[in-house]
């Protein structure tokens, strides 16, 4: 007998010295994102991957004498890391030391910006980026003939801040061969005034006129932006993108010299569906870091670029209601070959005709193709006709949104479209209550990939400006929960990946935020003033506040 409980001790004690000690043990008020342990107060990690969450009591057999202990203080919050479900990553990151235009609130300034970046630069280089926005000075669209005194050296090709239009200089212009007697371009516009000269303004599918001629940036030139990209996106606690398209070489060359520090799950056009397709058999998909399979499209353009497709014309254009980048049965069968091939549908849609015609294609590909798993996800989802509202839900059409757009193009929709289509603009509520299922993300470099002015926008919507202080269009806010939820684990729904990010919880990667503040708990007007003090990314610290 004794010698029996001596074996049982034995063997006891070495079961208690085997069981792992975990790398680090996080302690504070921890929101989990999982639904079933909302809150915590610890959570272990081992490796990348977190294996234990709950009580101290709960955490404490995990620790050991090598565990690090990272304690949040008093007042503050740790939440699964952000996810930003839409940006043009590596472009983001070009944008970083480009020209800055986004706040240039005079013609004057625009100018007097382009020209001291001009002196800067070396002789015949492109001038590019930019992101001006006319509404800054009244809407007063800028002309060529301002800029090209001061741009005599170099080409000047520089975008308004949704990407749908930019504006060329006249040395960007003979660059790229395009005079007085260039033609229109389906799906796109070439701006002219009263006498028949261009102006410069080239909208949508007419920038590729200017922009074919612009010199490719080199490899070392793009694995720059990519680190600036990542670096920034760190201090802002992004620990995942969704790239939407293009420079997946950069990409790939830092996933295989293990330098990346944001997961990206990256795609391509829908134009190049086939390339993607035989890349994923030969390659398979990635894994946990880079991650390919999405294909993206357009509808129509923006509200700003007054080429968002809407069914009544414009308020302040009466005799234009925008226009369709591509005939909607073109894009019926792009979009119907894609899903055939097994790879994730995402479409970028804003005005309410877009919108509606995109849910039809949407429906119509999922009758013929048959029931799958597929996710298919409307972009943007700007200006919805009430009517289409249920169909997200119906259909299972995932609302992909950028909040920070409800609260920069409210301060000029209704003068745009009016009052009563503004009432289902960036409609978080109407949809929330439809049953769809909400991704939130920026649009960078369109917008800033700051979620924390994301959930603000969301949950105050008080517009740039301060004119709308109980918010614009406000029986569409939503809670901050709501808002953390379309950022992590619903974000994490939209790749596939909730298996392995999203939320806090046993198995999946330790990616998470500690933020200065508990924005479930504090007046929802401060949020956009809280700050990151520390993001994580598979157990390792990538940003940390000074």
């Amino acid at each position: 007998m004794k010698i029996f409980a001596v074996l049982l001790i034995a063997l006891f004690a070495s079961s208690c010295a085997q069981h792992p000690q975990a790398d680090v043990i996080v302690k504070g008020r921890i929101w989990t994102g999982n639904e079933r342990l909302p809150l915590a107060e610890a959570m272990a990690i081992r490796g990348d991957s977190i294996v234990m969450i709950g009580s101290n009591t709960d955490v404490a057999a995990w620790e050991g004498s090598k565990t690090e202990t990272i304690v949040a203080g008093d007042g503050q919050l740790i939440v699964p890391g952000f996810i930003d479900t839409h940006t043009h990553f590596v472009e983001g990151g070009f944008r970083l030391a480009s020209v800055q235009l986004r706040d240039a609130q005079t013609p004057e300034e625009f100018i007097r910006r382009i020209a001291d970046f001009a002196a800067k630069s070396e002789q015949g280089t492109w001038i590019t980026g930019g992101d001006w926005d006319q509404q800054n000075w009244g809407g007063k669209m800028p002309d060529r003939s301002w800029i090209d005194s001061v741009t005599q050296n170099n080409p000047v090709w520089i975008s308004r801040l949704d990407g749908h239009m930019a504006l060329a200089n006249t040395a960007a212009m003979k660059a790229a061969g395009v005079d007085e007697k260039v033609k229109d371009v389906a799906g796109g516009a070439i701006d002219r005034d009263r006498k028949g000269r261009l102006v410069g303004l080239f909208r949508d599918n007419a920038q590729g006129l200017i922009g074919r001629a612009q010199p490719p940036p080199t490899a070392a030139q793009e694995d720059k932006a990519l680190e600036a990209a990542m670096d920034y996106v760190a201090s802002k606690g992004v620990t995942s993108v969704h790239s939407v398209y293009g420079f997946w070489a950069p990409m790939e060359r830092a996933r295989l010299q293990e330098k990346l520090r944001t997961r990206i799950y990256a795609g391509t056009t829908l134009s190049d569906w086939r390339e993607l397709n035989k890349k994923l058999k030969k390659e398979g998909r990635g894994d946990a870091w880079l991650r390919f399979g999405s294909v993206k499209e357009f509808v129509d353009g923006s509200i700003g670029s007054h080429t968002a497709a809407f069914f009544k014309p414009f308020v302040d254009a009466p005799k234009d209601s925008g226009f369709f980048l591509m005939p909607p049965e073109e894009l019926y069968r792009g979009i119907k070959s894609a899903d055939s091939a097994g790879l994730h549908i995402m479409v970028h849609a804003i005005g309410d005709r877009a919108i509606h015609t995109l849910l039809n294609i949407f429906e119509r590909v999922q009758h013929e193709n048959g029931p799958r798993d597929r996710r298919f996800r409307m972009e943007h989802v700007q200006h919805l006709d009430p009517k289409d509202i249920p169909r997200f839900g119906t259909l299972g059409v995932i609302a992909s949104m950028q909040p920070y757009h409800a609260i920069d193009d409210g301060r000029y929709a209704e003068k745009t479209i009016g009052y009563e289509r503004c009432k289902t603009t960036y409609a978080f509520r109407s949809l929330l209550d439809a049953g769809a299922t909400l991704a939130f993300g920026s649009d960078w470099f369109v917008a800033p990939p700051t979620p924390l002015e994301g959930i603000y926008a969301a949950v105050t919507r008080r517009t740039l400006d301060d004119k709308n202080p109980e918010g614009w269009i406000p029986e569409q806010k939503i809670s901050v929960e709501e808002a953390l939820r379309a950022y992590t684990i619903q974000a994490a729904y939209a790749s596939f990946e909730e298996g392995i990010k999203g939320s806090l919880e046993p198995g999946k990667k330790a990616d998470y935020v500690v933020l200065n503040k508990d924005i479930t708990t504090i007046d929802p007007v401060t949020i956009r003033d809280v700050r990151v003090l520390r993001t994580v990314v598979g157990g390792k610290t990538v940003y940390r506040a000074e």
